[in-house]
C-alpha cells in the first residue's frame, strides 16, 4: 500500500506556515505529485485479484489471514485520514478496504 501521501498534506501544511507549496526543488516538487499515482496504482492492481476471484471463483493461493490484515490497516489509514482530516489518505485508504473485504468476502464465499 502507498503510505506516503501523508507527506504532501504534511507539506500543504508547511506552506501555510511560509514555506514554499508546490517546493521549488523540482525533485520534491515532483515526488509530491508522483504519489498520488502510487496510491492510485496501488489500488488499481488490486482490482485483478478481486476479478479473479468473484469471476472465476478461484481462492486458490488467496490467504484469508493476509487480506484481514490488510483490510485492518486499511482501517486505521483511514481513521488516520479522518482524525487528520486528510480526504486523500481516507479515499484512498477507504477504496483498499473496499477491494480488501470484497477478497475476504469471496474466499469466504467460494473456499
Amino acid at each position: 500500500m502507498a503510505d506516503g501521501v501523508h507527506h504532501l498534506h504534511r507539506r500543504k501544511r508547511i506552506h501555510q506556515q511560509g514555506q514554499p507549496y508546490p517546493h521549488p526543488d523540482k525533485l520534491i516538487s515532483s515526488l509530491d505529485s508522483l504519489v498520488f499515482a502510487v496510491a492510485l496504482f496501488g489500488v488499481v492492481m488490486t482490482v485483478p485479484q478481486v476479478t479473479e476471484i468473484w469471476l472465476s471463483h478461484d481462492t486458490s493461493g488467496v490467504s484469508l489471514l493476509s487480506w484481514g490484515a490488510y483490510a485492518l490497516g486499511a482501517g486505521f489509514w483511514m481513521a488516520y485520514g479522518i482524525v487528520h482530516k486528510e480526504r486523500v489518505i481516507l479515499a484512498i485508504y477507504a477504496l483498499y478496504a473496499l477491494l480488501d473485504v470484497l477478497v475476504i468476502l469471496g474466499v469466504l464465499a467460494y473456499s
